[in-house]
């Protein structure tokens, strides 16, 4: 187990609907990375923006994307997530990868598909959430619109840090802003968010606000919003244990069951 795990987050814009030039952009943002990392951050489907056309865009598990961050992730020796679209079957998943160094790939499928934006009509809601162990540290991704529902992020199984990536408008900042901070208080966890910036070709305009906090709900980063940028921030497995011991709010949640 490493006590200091360092993450960047890779706050960019994104080329609508055109996944091989958004490979080569984040290629070159990730190649540009000279300090040693051990997870890099990217936003949610990150290869085409928040787009409802699946099928344009979608690949397989064995896609050019996959095979992308698995080379790119040997040559940084540093795990690399984010989401893209997938289709399986015909259905079209928004599923997180979160690819090792070693080429394993753990994966996410959104949960909570945003209706506002009929997602649900296009893509399959995922069933599962997930725990990634790596390194020693225990991860728990989920996908933008997950960050309204807490329950969904309920730290049951100790995890130390809570990731979204998201394509979340700017005109409603404000709660990813607020919750981002509440997910990493009430779970005492690391909670850390990587958003784009930009405008998508729906006219929607994106902030960033990406941002890292520990589990007392103090942010960690300083990473500038509405423009492209990478910070990569150090977290402490002692932090979080010497918090939990100290408070012990973990220890007295509620007891129950999702249906």
């Amino acid at each position: 187990m490493e006590s200091e795990f360092k993450i960047a987050l890779v706050q960019s814009n994104l080329v609508w609907e055109n996944p091989e030039q958004n490979r080569i952009n984040f290629g070159n943002k990730i190649k540009a990375i000279t300090e040693p990392v051990d997870v890099i951050i990217l936003p949610e489907m990150f290869t085409s923006g928040f787009t409802m056309s699946a099928k344009s865009v979608a690949e397989s598990m064995t896609g050019k994307t996959i095979l992308w961050m698995q080379q790119l992730a040997k040559q940084k020796n540093a795990a690399i997530t984010g989401s893209i679209v997938i289709n399986e079957a015909n259905t079209y998943y928004n599923r997180l990868l979160f690819v090792h160094p070693n080429g394993e790939i753990n994966s996410y499928d959104k949960k909570h598909t945003f209706t506002l934006a009929g997602e649900h009509n296009v893509y399959t809601e995922g069933k599962n959430s997930i725990i990634i162990n790596f390194k020693g540290w225990k991860i728990k991704p989920l996908i933008c619109y997950d960050l309204r529902f807490p329950v969904w992020a309920r730290n049951t199984n100790d995890y130390d840090l809570l990731l979204y990536v998201a394509n979340w408008p700017k005109v409603r900042i404000s709660a990813w802003d607020t919750l981002l901070k509440a997910r990493a208080i009430e779970n005492m966890s690391y909670c850390i968010g990587v958003n784009r910036v930009g405008l998508d070709a729906n006219t929607y305009e994106y902030s960033g606000h990406s941002a890292a906090y520990d589990v007392l709900g103090k942010r960690i980063d300083s990473i500038p919003n509405n423009k492209e940028a990478i910070e990569i921030i150090a977290l402490n497995k002692d932090h979080i244990l010497n918090y939990r011991e100290k408070f012990g709010f973990l220890k007295d949640k509620d007891v129950f069951t999702l249906e």
